[in-house]
């Protein structure tokens, strides 16, 4: 561990795999090195959301409790990452996607800092692309006037009113108290949804001082559907 980086208090860490297997052996890579080096997660559920491999442990073995889940059928996002931190008694829970690469370094003890503010009940990093470019991953609420001005004004949001699910830390019993993601959502807006349950119970988002990489798709920057 190094002398200057402290310990972190246990994580519980969900991630989903829809056949993403080189990304998640990637992911785990990286927090298996910053586990080892104390300050990273202490436990990963890993939900493997289609038939697949499962990930390759180190020579020395996963330095994190490796929960492995696996799906008969598909789930949505939601139904996912809520059972696999149904019953996390860690004191964090943190949300990351597959294509998140933290291989830049270690945004946890930013997060934690960012997160134990007061007020506080989500964390988040600041995106990159695979060219280092800002990512807009703090947004507006929907609506038809913010939709309007970004599709076809091309303005960018300046209110960070939500953001997007690629990777949240949260107190557990903030969490736990909103009753973690919407079932009802099952892919798209279930991040939308949540952040607002949050800033209507009182809570307010944070962006962390960290920077991650985000592969993300966008589809609803290609197709009229998503979006």
């Amino acid at each position: 561990m190094s002398a200057t980086t402290p310990p972190l208090p246990p994580i519980a860490l969900s991630v989903v795999s829809h056949g993403h297997g080189a990304m998640v052996q990637h992911l785990l890579g990286s927090l298996a090195q910053q586990a080892s080096e104390g300050a990273g997660v202490s436990r990963v559920v890993l939900t493997l959301n289609l038939p697949e491999p499962e990930p390759l442990a180190p020579a020395g073995g996963w330095p994190f409790v490796l929960q492995l889940r696996h799906n008969s059928e598909p789930q949505g996002f939601s139904a996912n990452h809520n059972a696999a931190l149904a019953d996390a008694s860690e004191p964090l829970v943190c949300v990351i996607n597959p294509d998140v690469d933290l291989s830049g370094g270690n945004p946890f003890p930013a997060l934690l800092r960012a997160v134990q503010r007061q007020g506080v009940g989500l964390a988040y990093p600041m995106q990159v692309d695979e060219y280092g470019q800002l990512q807009d991953s703090e947004r507006e609420l929907p609506t038809p006037w913010s939709l309007l001005r970004r599709y076809a004004v091309k303005r960018r949001e300046t209110r960070a009113e939500w953001v997007n699910g690629a990777m949240w830390l949260l107190p557990t019993p903030v969490w736990q108290g909103i009753g973690g993601l919407n079932t009802a959502y099952f892919m798209y807006c279930e991040d939308v949804e949540l952040c607002l349950r949050l800033r209507l119970a009182g809570w307010t988002l944070a962006r962390a001082d960290a920077v991650v990489g985000h592969a993300g798709q966008r589809a609803s920057h290609r197709r009229a559907g998503h979006a």
